[in-house]
Parts: C-alpha cells; sequence; structure tokens
C-alpha cells in the first residue's frame, strides 16, 4: 500500500493561528510518501521502521506487536514521538497492529528533514489515510497542533485556516500571485521546534487579550489572498512582521539582514526554518547576498508551490 501528503508553509497567522486568526496556508510540491507491507508473523510480530530523506536513510527503529515497546532505534527521542502517534492510531482503531500480522514501514521525504516542511504532519495524514482514521483527531490526540499542516497535506491548492471551538475551518483560495517571480523562499540554518515555540509564546502573552491582533492577521490574510500589486503584498507582510515582534518582543528579521534589497517576513516558529524574501533583484543577486552570510538553500516561489 502507497500513500502521499503534501507538505506545507504558514504564509500568515503563525503563533496566532492556535488562538483563532486566519491563516494563508500553501501546500508544496515536495511532500513525503509512505509504503506499507504486511506479512504474515512468526511468532514474534513486529513493526519495522525505515524513514528516508531524498538521498539516505535517516532513521530507523523497530516495533514489538501489539504493544508497540520500541525494540531497537538510531534516535530514542524521535523513536518515542513515532510510538506516541502510532498508539493513539491504535487506539481509534483498534483493529490494527493487533499482533496478527508483521509490518514493514518505508517513509521518503522530498525534502530534507530539517527544514520544517511537515515530516510530522505528512506522515499522520499519511497514516491516517491507512488506518481510516480521521487525520486531526490523530494529530490532536498525539502531538497536538493547530492543524492548519495537516490541512495542507490533504489538499492540492492554498487554503484559509481558522479554528473555531477548536475546530478547524477550512476553505480553499485562488491565491496565484502575478509577482510570484519576486517571491523566495531562503532556509536560516536550523529547524525550530514549533510546540516549544508556541509554548513560550503562550507563557509570554499569557492571558492578555489579543483580539486586535487577530483581527488585524485576518485583515492581512484576506488582503494578500487577493491583491495583484507586489507592493501591497509586501506591505501587508512588514505589518505581519511588525504585529508578531511586537507580541514577541522580538525584532523583525530584516534586521539581521542589514543592506538587504526588498522585504524579509519570518514564517513559521521564529528564529529558524524558512523565511519569505520578496525582492526585484536577480535571483543570481539574491542567492549571492545570502551566500555571503553563509545561507545557501534558497528556492524560488515555483520550485516549492504546487
Amino acid at each position: 500500500m502507497h500513500f502521499r501528503s503534501n507538505g506545507k508553509l504558514l504564509l500568515t497567522g503563525e503563533y496566532l493561528v492556535m488562538r483563532g486568526a486566519k491563516a494563508l496556508a500553501i501546500p508544496l510540491s515536495k511532500g513525503q510518501s509512505l509504503e506499507i507491507k504486511a506479512t504474515d508473523n512468526d511468532g514474534h510480530p513486529n513493526l519495522l521502521w525505515f524513514a528516508f530523506g531524498p538521498h539516505e536513510l535517516w532513521f530507523k527503529t523497530s516495533f514489538e506487536l501489539p504493544s508497540l515497546d520500541i525494540i531497537g532505534t538510531t534516535d530514542r527521542e524521535r523513536s518515542a514521538r513515532l510510538q506516541l502517534i502510532l498508539l493513539t492510531l491504535q487506539q481509534l482503531n483498534p483493529a490494527i497492529f493487533d499482533g496478527r500480522y508483521s509490518y514493514q514501514f518505508k517513509t521518503r521525504l522530498d525534502f530534507e528533514p530539517e527544514w520544517g516542511f511537515g515530516s510530522s504532519s505528512t506522515l499522520i495524514a499519511n497514516l491516517s489515510r491507512w488506518a481510516d482514521v480521521d487525520p486531526f483527531t490523530l494529530l490532536n490526540l498525539s502531538i497536538g497542533g493547530s492543524g492548519y499542516d495537516i490541512a495542507c497535506a490533504l489538499t492540492e491548492k492554498p487554503l484559509h485556516f481558522q479554528l473555531k471551538t477548536m475546530r478547524p475551518i477550512i476553505y480553499t483560495v485562488d491565491f496565484e500571485p502575478v509577482f510570484r517571480d519576486k517571491l523566495f523562499f531562503v532556509y536560516q540554518g536550523k529547524k525550530q521546534d514549533s510546540a516549544a515555540e508556541i509554548i513560550r509564546f503562550n507563557q509570554k502573552t499569557g492571558e492578555n487579550d489579543l483580539g486586535d491582533a487577530i483581527n488585524s492577521v485576518n485583515e492581512i490574510t484576506e488582503q494578500a489572498t487577493i491583491t495583484t500589486s507586489f507592493r501591497e503584498f509586501c506591505s501587508l507582510m512588514d505589518k505581519h512582521e511588525r504585529l508578531i515582534g511586537n507580541l514577541l518582543e522580538r525584532p523583525p528579521l530584516k534586521t539581521v539582514f542589514p543592506g538587504f534589497e526588498g522585504h524579509i517576513k519570518s514564517l513559521g516558529a521564529w528564529g529558524g526554518d524558512f523565511f519569505l524574501a520578496m525582492t526585484e533583484q536577480s535571483f543570481t543577486g539574491l542567492t549571492d547576498y545570502f551566500a555571503a552570510r553563509g545561507i545557501h538553500t534558497v528556492f524560488k516561489y515555483n520550485d516549492l508551490i504546487r
């Protein structure tokens, strides 16, 4: 059996999407596939797990069945996280991992695991399809999150995502910027722990009334989705960057890149992962600028977006 799901990027709504803000999210052309083979067990049912990146095996582990106890692993922390997802999957569908069969699972990412394109969300989406369970329930009961990444995993078009009483409202939108040749995605060099960043954000904002900030993000999301003006789009992204920066008490990311000819917006958890660079300079000029600062992973918009 074979399944595949899309990776994701969140253009607007980082942090505040968990508080009910409307976010603009985009499924990527890069994603993750899952291949599953079941075999008759030999009296010792087990699950062998092999995770491949674009070029090589990057993680493997094995579990006893039906207990899902870890037998061996190359990464104990990663195995424990996977174990939690599989145990939750088993609770939602008790007919799987019942000990009648042994399994071999092979996953393959189209992107590097540290890029933050959705290695967990694509996995949850693929496992949910196989086990015939609701992916948002699997997410909520295992590792948690807003679910926008799950929506992207299962959707082929850009979408607006919003939580209402903790239930996702999702609808696809026609976001096809005419200025896409001026949009680039740049990797800062380290993967951020989104869950840990959300905890820090919640600790910092506490019980503060974020209604005005959420309304502002909603307006930015709506306007950024429909504008045909590159200048207006950049202005909206700058406004979003300042808004989130004020809540985090951190300066806009562009302050890290003096002399950059354009605009920069953080994406996802601040401090790592990818950011959006908006500029009218050539691709060569852009890559030369970032290469001089030790940054070498830069994608054109059309390289990533479906």
